[in-house]
Formats: C-alpha cells, structure tokens, sequence
C-alpha cells in the first residue's frame, strides 16, 4: 500500500475552454506543469484520473520512466459537466480500493504549484496536527459587504500595507487529508484542519481564456528567477528542425526524403567535444534521417520523439548532476520556451518564431541550418574562457 498518495483529475469535456488540460502553456500541457512538481515530490504515488484518450496516450509516452506514476480510467458519470471533484475522487478512491493512509487533490489549473509545496503540505499532514490540509494565499486586500460595511479593518484608521495581515484565501491548489476523514466526510478537508501558504502569484487559477496569458507570464517569470546565474557551460542541448535544418522536409509517396545539414555544424560539434562541452539533441521527432545524421556526427546523447523537453531534460539534469545554469539551450519554436526560459543561456536561431525569440537571452545572427550550431558553440568557447 502507498502511504502517501496524490489524485490530479483531468476531465477530457470542458465547456469554458475547450481542451483545457490539454491546451499549451509555454510549449507543454497544462497538467504537465504541476504533474511534473508532484513525481518530483515525496509523495508515495501520483495518479492521473481521466476520460481523457489524448491525454492517457501523451502521459504513457512521455513519463513511463516513472515508477510512483500511474494512470486509472475515469468514470463517465464523475466525468461529467455537473460532477464535482468530490465525486471524482471518491470514485477514484473505490477503484484503489482506498489503499493509502493520506490522499492529496492536486488541480491542472494551477500550474505554479511546486513540489515544495507538495511536500509541506505532506509534513504538515504527517504531523499528526491535523485531519486535513489546506493551500493558502495571504491577500492583502480590503473587504467590503454589499452594505458597505468594511469588513477586515477600520477605513477611519486605514493600516499601512506592510502593517496589515489581510486574509488567508483558498488558491485552490493543494488539499491534503487522512483516510479516515475523507472516507468519513466525502470531501476534501475537514476534522481538525492545518494550512500552508504560497506565494501570491499562486492566487490565479484558470478558469477563464485570459488566465492562460497571466500565469504564463508569472510561469515565464518563475522559470527566469530560478536559473540563476549563467556558469561554465557543460553542455549545448539542441533540437534539430530549424536547428540543424532549415525546417524544410522532402517528401514522397513512401514518406520522408530528405533533410539538408550544414557540414561546418558538423566540424563544430567535435570542437565543442574537444573543450569539454557535451553535445546533446532532445527533438519531438523520430526520424531515421535525423538518427543516421546523429550517429555520423557521433552524437550519443541523442533523444527522439520527445513531447515533454522540460521534463526529459530535468532527468538527464539529475542524472548526470548538472544544473541548469550549467547549460546552453538552442531551439526555434513554442515547445522549446520552457527550456529556452529556464536554462543558464537561452539561445535561438535568426529566424526561430517570434514568440520564442522575444523570451531568447540571444538571438543568433545565423538562421536554422545555415551554422547557426556553429555561431553558438563559438558564443560558448568565448564565454567558458572569460569564466576561467
């Protein structure tokens, strides 16, 4: 039995948005933004609840790596337009058998959760303080009913801002209970009830088409803050249409033709090598082509058919003990924005798309498959020496 497990319910209908969890935030499914901080969590086992055959089809590919994940179809009568979350997780709960001593709801629609806070709820939780846990925000905002009374201060003795508590609200993000509670209550907090705090930003969930532009900017922010200062350069990640090549593809009646790669790319990589800097290609494609180029250019850290490039490359990062500051990353379109955000160097080619090269630390003079791979590693041997 897992002690400690988590329920992220994704429902495939959305009327508001449609396809809502599965829409793109910053390149990557919403879902995967606080499915990913939970497999990173201390929690025992992460479950994804869904109707959803997309969504079952894209977590099955891109995360079978991890043990602590699995997958449990969704019933359509806890699927539907007027169900509630508490159906969903009881059903959910029935279909494990209710094996687990604490169970966390973990919501797609607030994707700035991060396995910190996961993993204080769970302490908290663990305490034995509590029946069930609660994710706060501290608002310091000003009250009023529709009476105009001032409810949570006195407007004739106004408090300075940094002087005032505000309020603790729901953000919605994390509710923590033990078994028995919830089994005893069907629902998702009760007995005697503990909370944790997150930051403000976490305050705004999605539930309207313009939450996506504001949390992707908070995310955007986030992900900047967090890389910290760029090191030595250990490694260049790069993707390859629009990299390598220029983006376009030959084609006939049996399928892909041909891709045209840059020689001088090429001669640049085994100087990259020869200064210790590790090449690598992570590429949603999986072309036969682009592996036979990989392997001429003698290129092993190469990875194919991958959708989710945050993730996948956090677990390279941690296997081979890297940090992100540490690495140059070089791509061209949306579901490369996260990686592009968050390591040391963010780098694109001349003509990546605009989105991509507004959120660039750099934008290289060359284009995709015209030595734009040689004009970075030339930025890379530059700036690794003036950090010596």
């Amino acid at each position: 039995m897992s002690k400690n497990i988590a329920v992220i319910p994704l429902r495939k209908g959305s009327k508001g948005i449609p396809g809502k969890n599965r829409k793109k935030l910053l390149g990557r499914p919403l879902y995967s933004w606080v499915l990913h901080e939970a497999m990173q969590s201390s929690l025992d086992k992460v479950y994804i609840y869904t109707d959803d055959e997309e969504i079952i089809q894209f977590v099955s590919n891109e995360y079978s790596e991890v043990e602590k994940l699995q997958i449990i179809e969704r019933n359509p009568d806890d699927a539907t337009d007027t169900a509630s979350t508490e159906a969903a997780m009881r059903a959910f709960s029935e279909k494990i058998s209710h094996k687990y001593d604490t169970i966390t709801l973990l919501q797609a629609t607030s994707p700035l959760t991060t396995h910190k806070d996961i993993n204080q709820a769970l302490s908290e939780i663990e305490s034995g303080s509590w029946d069930s846990v609660i994710s706060l925000v501290r608002e310091k905002r000003f009250i009023w009913d529709n009476k105009g009374n001032s409810l949570n201060y006195d407007y004739r003795a106004r408090p300075r801002r940094q002087d005032f508590d505000g309020l603790l609200v729901e953000n919605g993000a994390i509710y923590t209970s033990v078994k028995k509670q919830f089994l005893d209550s069907g629902i998702r907090i009760g007995g005697k009830i503990g909370f944790i705090t997150m930051p403000a930003d976490t305050y705004v969930e999605i539930d309207e088409a313009d939450d996506f532009i504001i949390i992707e900017q908070l995310l955007k922010k986030r992900l900047i803050a967090q890389k910290g200062m760029p090191g030595t350069v250990k490694a260049l990640v790069m993707d390859v249409d629009g990299v390598f090549t220029d983006g376009k593809i030959s084609y006939g009646h049996k399928g892909e033709l041909s891709k045209d790669f840059n020689m001088r790319d090429g001669m640049g990589l085994e100087i990259l090598r020869e200064n210790e800097v590790l090449p690598m290609v992570i590429t949603s494609e999986d072309s036969e082509l682009v592996k036979a180029r990989m392997k001429k250019l003698q290129i092993q850290d190469a990875f194919f058919g991958v959708k989710d490039k945050y993730h996948f490359l956090d677990g390279i990062l941690q296997e081979r003990k890297l940090q992100r500051s540490e690495i140059v990353y070089l791509g061209d379109d949306r579901n490369d924005l996260a990686n592009i955000l968050s390591c040391g160097w963010g780098i694109c080619p001349n003509d990546a798309v605009s989105e991509v090269i507004e959120n660039s630390d750099i934008r290289l003079n060359n284009r995709g498959g015209e030595m734009a791979i040689r004009e970075v590693i030339s930025f890379i041997l530059n700036h690794n020496k003036r950090k010596r």
